[in-house]
């Protein structure tokens, strides 16, 4: 009791010499008098009397910002020291309450919003965890450093992701853009002009921006990997694999490029994935795992894969891949059996401009119903032009031209045509020349 009286006795004194300096607008003086307090109520041990002084500090009639930020900084130092955890929630929602709406403590609230939402988390309160970290825009913080702001992010987004909130974790990714982690680092920061708003250094525990890179792409690969889009998951894996710390160890760069190719092969035929496949046939590195080199020459190569073969080839990998990739194991087999199908159809459909469905069956090992049936996905999808006649059995690949289009191939040849004979009459008159030229002499 003793050592109550004398607390409050001296947090009395305290009060007053924190209401003297306020009135008098001494900003150093009214700083240190409410540090003082909060020091005082921590070496007592007093968790609950100090909750109440942080709020009636703030509510003090024009009370200073610079007291306000001093206290609520002073007290997040106490947040990891505190006896409990009920204690330390408790801390965390009084600095919450005193710094909510008060723009020149918005960084130190978004880090209270953080400590607190692990803590929600680690009692596996996720659903609480991520609304309390959507209430934070720091996309909107000046002063918040670049990769503080994109690590809450990215936090933002985990925490989607584990409640299964897709919607929403789209949206949060939205605001990064992927361009911020292609930044040179290295180049000298620019020293601020007089006027400009100061950036705050990030914490010693926020990630740099390529390690942050890294994070960004294995959530987005978590998102995707939500509605099967293997393009985009492959292209993930393409960044992450371009990370130069991951590039320098093959021990992390084989297990990348190795599902960069089982994503490229699963990954429907378009103009991209066209790119991306060639400009991985291209990369030195893929002599290092040789029979990954040879499953992309296929897909390249215009030439008929036998479905049998190619699953006894690689069936091991791809079970491999399965466990250590966190595959949709039975749906990413039917897909891979779907593309080696579209592909031997695109194969087809380039030597052949009329084909009896039979033959198109044979060449494809399928029966005449499921060859039917993966042509017509193809001709919906647009990735072929096609006609089946159904009661002849034939499908013709040739597109219909219409007569604009016939009467401008004809010009075409004629021009061709008018072409050669300009140019044979000009050497005919040339060899001409030269005969006569030599008869002469």
């Amino acid at each position: 009791m003793a050592n109550s009286a004398n607390l409050d006795a001296e947090i009395e004194r305290l009060l007053n010499v924190e209401k003297q300096m306020r009135l008098a607008g001494e900003v150093s003086g009214t700083r240190k008098a409410a540090i003082d307090i909060l020091h005082l109520c921590f070496e007592a041990g007093a968790w609950k009397t100090l909750n109440d002084q942080i709020v009636v500090l703030s509510k003090r009639r024009g009370q200073l910002k610079q007291a306000v930020t001093a206290m609520v900084q002073q007290a997040m130092q106490y947040i990891d020291q505190t006896p409990d955890i009920e204690t330390r929630i408790e801390l965390i929602k009084t600095l919450n309450s005193v710094s909510a709406g008060k723009i020149y403590v918005e960084i130190e609230r978004a880090r209270l919003v953080k400590k607190l939402a692990k803590i929600k988390e680690e009692q596996g309160l996720i659903a609480e965890a991520a609304d309390l970290m959507q209430e934070i825009a720091v996309e909107t913080f000046g002063a918040m450093a670049k990769t503080e702001k994109i690590a809450f992010i990215l936090e933002q987004v985990r925490l989607c992701l584990d409640r299964q909130d897709y919607v929403r974790a789209q949206i949060l990714s939205r605001k990064i853009s992927p361009r911020v982690f292609d930044v040179d680092a290295s180049k000298e920061k620019k020293k601020p002009k007089e006027g400009d708003n100061m950036v705050e250094e990030a914490p010693a525990d926020i990630p740099s921006l390529l390690e942050l890179k890294r994070i960004y792409y294995e959530l987005m690969i978590r998102y995707y990997s939500h509605n099967n889009d293997y393009l985009e998951i492959c292209r993930c894996y393409k960044a992450i694999y371009d990370i130069p710390s991951v590039k320098e160890n093959p021990a992390e760069w084989i297990p990348i490029l190795r599902k960069i190719c089982w994503y490229l092969v699963l990954a429907p035929h378009d103009p991209m994935q066209s790119s991306l496949l060639n400009s991985t046939l291209e990369d030195k590195n893929l002599s290092e795992i040789p029979n990954f080199k040879l499953l992309l020459k296929q897909l390249v190569t215009m030439e008929v894969i036998q479905w049998t073969n190619l699953w006894d080839t690689y069936k091991n990998e791809f079970e491999s891949e399965m466990v250590s990739g966190k595959f949709l194991s039975e749906k990413a087999a039917e897909d891979l059996k779907q593309r080696i199908i579209e592909h031997n159809i695109l194969v087809v459909s380039k030597y052949y401009a009329r084909i009896t469905l039979k033959r198109l069956a044979q060449l494809l090992c399928l029966s005449l119903q499921e060859a039917e049936k993966h042509l017509s996905d193809m001709v919906v999808s647009k990735a072929l032009v096609a006609k089946i006649d159904r009661p002849m059995g034939i499908v013709c690949f040739q597109t219909a031209k219409d007569s604009n289009d016939i009467l401008n191939s004809w010009a075409a040849n004629l021009e061709k045509l008018l072409d050669l004979v300009e140019k044979s009459c000009h050497q005919i008159h040339k060899e001409t020349m030269v005969h006569k030229a030599a008869l002469k002499v």
